[in-house]
């Protein structure tokens, strides 16, 4: 869907959005082993066809994508390959977000590093790459609160080269949002925005810990939400958007199919509502695809999509000049962008 409005993408892991290509050639240039030595060879240990049985056996896909990071030059290039990837779409404005210390993990790069060096990409694009983007830097929970901190002093020290939130994601059974409120409140302290991955495996109570303990400003996922009438109602009442990525919810058999998607209860609630890619490399999508499924499978009508579509420009990291600047470019006559 596009008519006339900017198209947004809110929620994408720019790590788990590397090209096969990209992933091959870093693996040569670095001598790193790899599973295959082709892209055809390649694609099955990344790219899913069937659900996973779990988040972690998702997750778990990641590592072949990361393990090529050797330097911050390799950074660098996924960043950039990240927005063409975005502007071949069609997409106007998106926010990338990445865990400095998953990326740096492999080859013992510097967290600080990996974020300067996706921040040196932004900037290197702005112009010369047709999309504008923002950062948002994740703490991994799977690593535990203490080495959150490293990802958070990452994040304060790029606020003003392009990172303009603190995410948290991971494990979420396994690291509740509890152990991070301390994070969250030097992020705001620092003026970041905050966005927690919440509701996507564990229930209705993770969401409202992470708006009423961390302070979210919007949710990753959350569908888990609709188990609870109350939690859908401070959804709506405090106009927190949800960041919904329905392949992704399907592979990771957070739903059991497309036809089950909580999306059409939650946006009947009144939920502002997004849609999403979350890992593009790994489902074997784009933003394209997540619009027709959420159309032809999960049964939304197309005033509802365009409607998704406004929400996320709504609730996107941008100074009213910025979203009123961007609304206009794309709306004018002789815009370049056609139809999604």
């Amino acid at each position: 869907m596009r008519a006339g409005r900017p198209l947004v993408e809110l929620h994408r892991h720019l790590d788990g959005n590397v090209r096969l290509e990209t992933v091959l050639d870093l693996a040569s240039r670095h001598r790193l082993p790899l599973p295959a030595a082709t892209v055809e060879g390649l694609a099955p240990h990344v790219r899913l066809s069937a659900p996973t049985g779990d988040l972690l056996g998702f997750l778990a896909r990641l590592d072949l994508l990361r393990s090529v990071l050797a330097d911050y030059d390799a950074v660098r290039r996924v960043v950039r390959e990240n927005l063409e990837d975005a502007a071949a779409e069609g997409i106007d404005y998106i926010e990338l977000r990445f865990s400095p210390y998953f990326m740096a993990e492999p080859h013992g790069l510097d967290p600080l590093g990996v974020a300067e060096a996706a921040c040196d990409a932004l900037e290197e694009a702005r112009g010369a790459v047709p999309v504008a983007a923002k950062l948002i830097a994740v703490v991994s929970r799977t690593y535990g609160p203490e080495r959150g901190w490293v990802e958070v002093e990452a994040a304060v020290a790029c606020r003003e080269r392009g990172v303009v939130a603190l995410d948290l994601a991971g494990d979420e059974a396994g690291f509740p949002g509890e152990l991070f409120v301390d994070h969250f409140r030097r992020a705001a302290e620092a003026g970041l925005h905050r966005i927690a991955h919440a509701g996507e495996v564990t229930g209705p109570a993770s969401v409202r810990q992470a708006v009423f303990g961390l302070g979210a400003e919007r949710i990753g996922h959350g569908i888990r939400a609709v188990e609870d009438p109350a939690t859908v109602e401070m959804l709506v009442e405090r106009g927190v958007p949800l960041e919904i990525c329905p392949t992704s919810n399907v592979h990771t058999s957070t739903v059991a199919s497309y036809r089950l998607h909580p999306l059409p209860a939650l946006y009947a609630a009144g939920v502002r509502v997004t849609l999403s890619t979350d890992d593009p490399a790994i489902s074997g999508i784009d933003l394209a695809h997540e619009y027709r499924v959420a159309r032809d499978e999960i049964g939304l009508g197309d005033e509802d999509l365009l409607r998704m579509q406004d929400n996320a420009l709504a609730a996107a990291f941008l100074s009213n000049e910025e979203r009123r600047a961007l609304d206009e470019t794309t709306t004018a006559p002789e815009s370049p962008r056609g139809p999604l």
